[in-house]
């Protein structure tokens, strides 16, 4: 096995960012010519393993542990640092996620390899890899070139591939591994899983999004966009300035100070499209723009657009919707 891809998990419930995971491994095995293999970390897997045992990967592998029952940092580094030495795996790929973030510097430390993190994509010259990542907020972008030893731990930022292009396979061989893990190595427990907000806001798993900008003119007006997005089924999302003039909280930004999302459609309303929101939503399968500026560089990146006042607009096509 020479793509190791590492799932993460919770409740039975396999992390969006893993699945883009399996489909970045999947591409980067295709494109090599490597072998694939999925690895589990936790204490009681079946579920997980009977549903990624049918994408087509050549393994799947099980690490199972009564301390691995709870994610922690100590427990999950030492568990894949010790399933990297034995299997050798050339590229070790996860989604660039909170848990990750937590636990996979230690294994950087363990193993002694740097981490090449949050990658939007990569591309191949003279037969490897050449990975993609953003700098200068979004400005520019940095080809980075993996030397020395392997393994090369790698990251891919949050809809830098699409989970629903993982690949069926024909059945995946399972392989349970052998892990030594004890108490005294886990030094430090964790509290409840973290939620970026109390309230009912995911825009990370959202299908639709509606998102607002300055257009919206005033926060009185975010009204018109929050009944739109109710008869619609869609999230509410933003850009910065709406969060600086406080019409709407933190959590509902996206860009590259805020969330990045991946919805099917994605409906940008009064938002001139700077480069540090684009970044945030680059990976929406359709947008569609409403904006009063014909210049506005959304409309560049836009699938559909109007050129028109939102005030206007927003509520003749909430009226219009709900007429069906």
């Amino acid at each position: 096995m020479e793509i190791l891809v590492v799932l993460e998990h919770n409740n039975q419930t396999i992390h969006r960012m893993s699945w883009e995971a399996i489909a970045a491994g999947q591409s980067l095995g295709k494109d090599l010519d490597l072998s694939t293999a999925i690895l589990i970390m936790g204490s009681d897997v079946s579920t997980l393993t009977e549903e990624t045992a049918t994408k087509d990967v050549d393994e799947v592998l099980i690490a199972e542990h009564p301390l691995l029952e709870t994610y922690t940092a100590d427990g999950y580094a030492r568990t894949l640092a010790q399933v990297v030495e034995s299997e050798q795996p050339t590229y070790v790929i996860l989604g660039h996620t909170y848990m990750v973030r937590d636990f996979l510097p230690k294994v950087c430390a363990i193993l002694k390899r740097p981490l090449l993190g949050d990658n939007i994509s990569y591309h191949i010259k003279d037969s490897r890899p050449v990975f993609i990542k953003q700098i200068f907020m979004g400005k520019l972008l940095a080809e980075v070139l993996p030397q020395g030893n392997q393994p090369y731990l790698i990251t891919f930022q949050s809809a830098a591939f699409q989970s629903d292009s993982v690949r069926r396979g024909t059945g995946a061989a399972i392989r349970n591994l052998s892990i030594t893990l004890t108490n005294e190595i886990i030094k430090t427990r964790s509290e409840d899983p973290f939620l970026e907000t109390t309230i009912d806001v995911d825009l990370s798993s959202a299908d639709i999004i509606i998102s607002v900008g300055r257009g919206i003119g005033k926060k009185e007006n975010i009204h018109l966009v929050k009944e739109l997005a109710e008869v619609m089924g869609a999230q509410i999302a933003c850009s910065r300035p709406v969060v600086d003039a406080g019409w709407l909280p933190p959590y509902h930004q996206v860009g590259s100070s805020g969330q990045t999302v991946s919805p099917k459609l994605y409906f940008a309303l009064g938002i001139s499209g700077a480069i540090q929101h684009l970044v945030g939503m680059k990976g929406a399968n359709n947008v569609i723009v409403i904006n009063k500026d014909p210049n506005a560089p959304f409309f560049e990146i836009a699938d559909y657009g109007t050129v028109g006042n939102i005030l206007e607009i927003i509520p003749k096509l909430t009226e219009a919707i709900k007429k069906g």
